[in-house]
């Protein structure tokens, strides 16, 4: 059964969710990554022997938070002496140094400030269009969607429409964490519901916002719960084509009240990414996580169905307040893309190859385009 699923999937047919949590309990490893690495060269021909990378900055806005989510190490509750905002000065100064340093992308991200409504997105994006046009703003997700809608008293559509026409490009998939109840009501109590974040999500689909999915993984979800997440996700995906890529992530155990408890080992990643593109056959791009997982993992994420290793973060700080330490500059992650046996390439939030490096003598150099932590993840981690 296990050999007939796979030649199936590989060919970019349908599999069930039953036969997902097989795959991923039972399949022999190679040959998973073999089918996944099958399906994702017959799906994505342009990047058959490539792998992309992106310039990008996270740009985190507030560190004060209500929701408290238990896996988080970064956020700080109102009124906490620790709490910090960043003005819109700080903020254009980062988009700023990110243009500088050829990124193309910002992700805002940040708490959900109880203060912060929609007007406060407004103001910020219009600002960044403003001085920054040729920024693309992929940024927040369904969380902070519901929380501006309360703040402001407005219904979600109105939010959505009005970030929209403020400047934002797309929503980064932030907030969904593991979507099945059960997990979530464990580490994120205080957040919607994985229906209520699926729910705003096709709706911003339906209004023109395009969007990314992402999984948190090892926080004590089941394999089953983990395989449920991805059908919540492909059943969105059926009716609005919306989501972009799907990026899984692995919880990082420091500074948070989960204490490590729980992880997620590199073949129980790889197996995601390898499932991930078998079963999500609606979803063009897989995402890498090396930032989580380690630059290893990361390689091997390409020949499990990976076709992108993500960005070089100019700037990070929530996963880093958790451990997160893996860095890495723009050479070296063109480094492990060749080393693993594709041709490097930078691209566009919509995928679009602006870049492809095919001679390593052309390589850029530019040291500063590099990832880091800011001092506020180091004051925690260090």
């Amino acid at each position: 059964m296990t050999a007939d699923v796979l030649e199936r999937a590989a060919a970019g047919g349908r599999i069930t969710e039953e036969e997902a949590l097989e795959l991923y309990r039972n399949a022999p490893l190679h040959a998973l990554g073999k089918a996944a690495d099958t399906a994702r060269r017959a799906k994505l021909p342009y990047l058959a022997d490539t792998a992309t990378y992106i310039i990008e900055r996270n740009i985190n806005y507030t560190n004060v938070c209500v929701t408290a989510c238990k896996f988080c190490a970064f956020y700080v509750p109102p009124k906490s002496p620790d709490g910090w905002s960043r003005d819109l000065e700080e903020i254009l100064r980062r988009c700023g140094e990110t243009v500088e340093l050829g990124g193309t992308q910002v992700m805002f991200q940040g708490g959900h400030h109880p203060e912060y409504g929609v007007e406060y997105y407004e103001r910020a994006f219009s600002a960044i269009k403003e001085n920054y046009p040729e920024l693309v703003i992929h940024s927040l997700g369904a969380s902070e969607i519901q929380h501006m809608a309360k703040v402001s008293g407005v219904p979600i559509e109105d939010a959505i429409v009005r970030i929209k026409t403020a400047g934002l490009d797309s929503l980064a998939g932030a907030g969904a964490e593991l979507l099945p109840a059960r997990p979530r009501t464990v580490i994120a109590p205080l957040k919607e519901s994985g229906e209520r974040w699926l729910e705003i999500m096709e709706k911003a689909h339906t209004l023109g916002l395009e969007s990314t999915s992402t999984m948190l993984m090892g926080t004590g979800e089941t394999n089953a719960e983990r395989i449920r997440h991805l059908a919540m996700i492909r059943d969105v995906q059926d009716r609005t084509g919306g989501f972009r890529a799907f990026i899984p992530y692995t919880y990082q155990p420091l500074n948070n009240h989960l204490k490590g408890r729980t992880q997620t080992t590199t073949l129980e990643y790889l197996r995601l990414i390898a499932v991930a593109r078998l079963f999500l056959h609606n979803v063009n791009h897989i995402q890498g996580s090396w930032l989580t997982t380690g630059k290893e993992a990361g390689q091997l994420s390409l020949h499990y169905g990976a076709d992108d290793l993500g960005s070089v973060m100019l700037e990070e700080n929530v996963v880093s307040s958790a451990g997160a330490r893996h860095r890495s500059n723009r050479n070296e992650l063109i480094h492990l893309i060749r080393t693993a046996g594709r041709v490097p390439a930078q691209r566009s939030t919509t995928y679009e190859l602006l870049a492809v490096h095919e001679d390593p003598a052309d390589d850029p150099v530019d040291e500063r385009v590099r990832s880091h932590i800011a001092s506020t993840a180091l004051t925690l981690v260090d």
